[in-house]
């Protein structure tokens, strides 16, 4: 690999699961997960829930305002067979997920991460917090906006800076 680029990126899906949801609805969704099990282990479907809802109280993978707005806008232009729903499963192996556990490995590969100044999905203090953890060669782009505005209307901010990082590393 000669050069990787992490957009808006998730970093650690347990510190963000503890960001994004109530510490007195985790035990729900532990109760939620172990009866998803039990029932895939009897050769049941698997369990889901909403990935997003305008109730952000209710379970639900993506409980943001700007997680619900983005995905019931953008699925009617660009993926109109989207269905509003996520295994239990993906939701618990979430928590599992750690690229930061291995974020100072990936030098000497140049390492580009965008990070949006108002990311509430994956929050910009946790990815600025790894950001620092990784070794040189680095660079750090803060994008303007939310999580989603680096693939619509901040697009351009997000794509000439990964495009330029690319081109510069990727030349032999």
């Amino acid at each position: 690999m000669k050069a990787v680029v992490a957009q808006v990126p998730l970093v650690n899906g347990y510190e963000n699961i503890r960001s994004l949801v109530r510490s007195d609805f985790i035990g729900g969704f532990r109760e939620m997960f172990d009866a998803d099990r039990d029932a895939r282990f009897r050769g049941e479907a698997p369990g889901m829930v909403p990935a997003v809802s305008e109730d952000p109280l209710g379970p639900v993978a993506m409980p943001t305002p700007d997680s619900w707005k983005w995905f019931t806008e953008t699925h009617q232009d660009r993926a109109p067979s989207w269905r509003n729903e996520i295994t239990l499963r993906s939701v618990e192996m979430l928590s599992e997920y750690n690229p930061e556990s291995t974020i100072e490995r990936i030098s000497p590969t140049p390492l580009l991460v965008l990070v949006a100044e108002d990311d509430v999905l994956t929050p910009t203090e946790l990815t600025l917090a790894v950001y620092h953890k990784a070794r040189e060669p680095k660079k750090l782009v803060i994008l303007p906006g939310g999580h989603f505005d680096a693939y619509v209307k901040g697009f351009d901010a997000s794509m000439v800076p990964a495009r330029d990082w690319f081109l510069e590393h990727l030349q032999p």
